[in-house]
């Protein structure tokens, strides 16, 4: 979890109080004061697996800020301070923060019910690039804001690689975050939000109720949930089939989230990603380095523009995830060459000595470039250059990919001819080809 708007889990907020949750997570309060009332809590942003992330203000700058409390069991405080160390490196390295990284204000340590939690305050971004391909309704980003996105990512991975030899290793859309906020009346500062210096009073009993405003917001706010949720379902899919514009959203973004990551010469885990994400040598154990993170940048990118995971293994019959996720790589990028195939510490487990799957036999090839135009109904020429440009990057072999800086050179990035429109249908297929015939005469 990082200084995300949007968390990748629920609110299950009790009357505006964090829930104590195993582990040693702090009640916060909207009000509660930090590091001796330099930062106020303003509302929750979300929560994750080892953290809270709160909107705070920060008193002594007059900004807002995220801040992110950790729980306070020992292994998560370890967590923390190694992600405070990576951080720290980042912002020190780029005074300008110009490389599209998050950066680290400040951090402390809060003592609170629970125990001593470690804190860190990061600047303030916007939604993830999840809940933008969830805004956009899985419809898949104009190619154009696919461009842009990726120009940003690029730019991090490559100050992160070649400028500090930090990998990432967990790259992926719930950890990239827009600049700002899709939806202006949720950002703090297009919104013009008055912060809130002081905790609002608790009852006369000295209990920790919330207010009878808040409660009244709070009761509102399920009524318009469950009306919106009643309008939706009446609507049926019609709502599915619509297209947001995204016109007005800025598209730049910094990648976040540094808890797993790793210095080049300094790895302390051998499984690393996201499952969707996981380059096949992290799968195989046949050691990694920057290119598992160009790896997870392409399924990135191919899912931004088309809206889908690029691989989505499950368990089948006789055989698990990884073997299946291994077949889904094969079947989309060809078979993979024997050397790498059996060059692994884990790789017995899924091949012969041939290099073919032990229980997957019968694999369906089907071409990056076919899967855009047939599947996603892409352009042709969108699909064969937005392919081209991915390709590179989701070659077996890690040392063939090309490195962040390479890929910021590649012609596909500066393109401006193309309009990332997808053809809808086969009539619109031919009528461009018979332009083109007269064009050509």
């Amino acid at each position: 979890m990082s200084c995300s708007s949007s968390s990748s889990g629920s609110e299950e907020d009790d009357e505006g109080i964090d829930s104590y949750r195993k582990g040693g997570y702090h009640a916060v309060r909207v009000g509660d004061p930090f590091n001796s009332g330099r930062y106020i809590a303003q509302r929750k942003l979300g929560w994750g697996q080892f953290s809270t992330v709160w909107l705070a203000y920060d008193t002594h700058s007059s900004k807002f800020v995220a801040l992110k409390i950790q729980k306070s069991a020992a292994q998560f405080t370890q967590a923390a301070l190694h992600e405070i160390e990576v951080l720290s490196v980042i912002t020190n390295g780029d005074p300008s923060n110009s490389n599209c990284v998050v950066q680290l204000i400040d951090q402390f340590k809060h003592s609170g019910p629970n125990g001593q939690h470690q804190c860190m305050v990061l600047e303030f971004l916007g939604d993830s690039l999840l809940r933008l391909i969830r805004y956009n309704r899985y419809k898949g980003l104009k190619l154009n804001k696919v461009r842009e996105i990726c120009k940003c990512i690029l730019t991090g991975l490559d100050y992160l690689h070649r400028e500090l030899g930090i990998i990432h290793t967990d790259l992926k859309p719930e950890n990239i975050l827009l600049v700002s906020t899709i939806d202006p009346a949720k950002d703090p500062i297009r919104s013009g939000l008055k912060p809130i210096i002081e905790r609002p009073e608790c009852n006369l009993n000295g209990g920790s109720t919330m207010s009878i405003i808040e409660k009244k917001l709070k009761r509102r706010a399920r009524n318009a949930v469950a009306k919106i949720s009643g309008r939706r379902a009446s609507m049926g899919g019609a709502l599915q089939n619509s297209e947001r514009c995204l016109d007005g959203i800025d598209m730049r973004c910094k990648v976040v989230d540094f808890g797993n990551a790793c210095w080049a010469d300094k790895q302390f885990a051998e499984e690393i990603q996201t499952r969707q994400y996981r380059a096949p040598e992290v799968i195989l154990r046949s050691g990694y380095s920057f290119s598992v993170d160009m790896w997870s940048f392409a399924c990135t990118a191919f899912e931004l523009a088309t809206g889908e995971m690029m691989f989505a293994p499950k368990d089948g019959q006789g055989f698990g995830e990884d073997e299946d996720h291994l077949a889904l790589m094969m079947e989309l990028l060809g078979k993979m060459p024997r050397k790498i195939a059996i060059g692994g510490a884990q790789s017995k487990e899924f091949f012969d000595r041939h290099g073919d799957l032990k229980r997957i036999r019968r694999l369906k090839f089907w071409s990056l470039d076919r899967l855009l135009v047939d599947r996603f109904k892409f352009a042709e020429t969108d699909a064969k250059e937005f392919a081209e440009f991915l390709s590179p990057l989701l070659d077996f072999t890690p040392e063939k990919r090309p490195t962040a800086q390479q890929c910021l050179q590649h012609p596909w990035l500066n393109l401006s001819s193309s309009t990332g429109k997808k053809m809808t249908n086969e009539a619109d297929v031919e009528n461009l080809d018979a332009g083109m015939s007269k064009l050509h005469v």
